[in-house]
């Protein structure tokens, strides 16, 4: 079965293989994230990629929700910052939520599958979590080094890849995919 990931993202690719633990191949197009949802854009990305290549695509769009931002950064997540280093992405995040008491925020993903007779599915992992007052961890990316999630006491970027791939919101609606569409 050949799978194309809808991403140019290095991160995402090898999270999902680990986590799907199927043959899988990373595809770059440029597809403008328009969408005002996670399924609008996971949607898109999908379909554009399958319909060029005529395979089975997989996309992701996935990000951070923070309570006292009214969900912002959101779907705007990966252009919160300029260059979207996880030092820029943090430190604005860290910056906007300087004297806010309510620090509660999730890790959203929506994962698209897209055939290609034009049919789609998606599925949605969500974690809970709070944002810390700084920067913590060698490991992950994004949001990853100030996201704690509810449970724990390390950011996504203390723990090691795969502990984390097995919490993750990503890794939630993934699994949710498999058993949907690999039996």
């Amino acid at each position: 079965m050949n799978i194309l990931l809808a991403t140019s993202n290095k991160h995402k690719l090898e999270e999902i293989r680990h986590i799907l633990k199927v043959s899988i191949e990373g595809c770059s197009l440029n597809v403008k994230e328009d969408g005002t949802t996670f399924e609008e854009n996971a949607v898109k990305k999908a379909k554009t990629v399958s319909k060029k290549f005529k395979c089975i695509a997989i996309a992701d769009d996935s990000g951070l929700m923070v309570d006292s931002l009214n969900g912002a950064p959101g779907v705007k997540s990966a252009r919160y910052a300029s260059p979207p280093t996880p030092e820029n992405l943090c430190g604005k995040l860290l910056n906007a939520l300087k004297d806010s008491k309510n620090r509660k925020a999730k890790f959203v993903s929506v994962i698209a599958i897209a055939y290609p007779d034009g049919k789609t599915k998606t599925f949605r992992g969500e974690v809970k979590g709070n944002i810390i007052k700084e920067m913590r961890g060698e490991h992950g990316f994004g949001y990853d080094p100030v996201f704690v999630p509810i449970g724990y006491k390390k950011t996504f970027a203390e723990m090691k890849p795969a502990f984390k791939n097995k919490i993750s919101h990503r890794h939630e609606a993934l699994i949710k995919l498999k058993g949907k569409c690999w039996r």
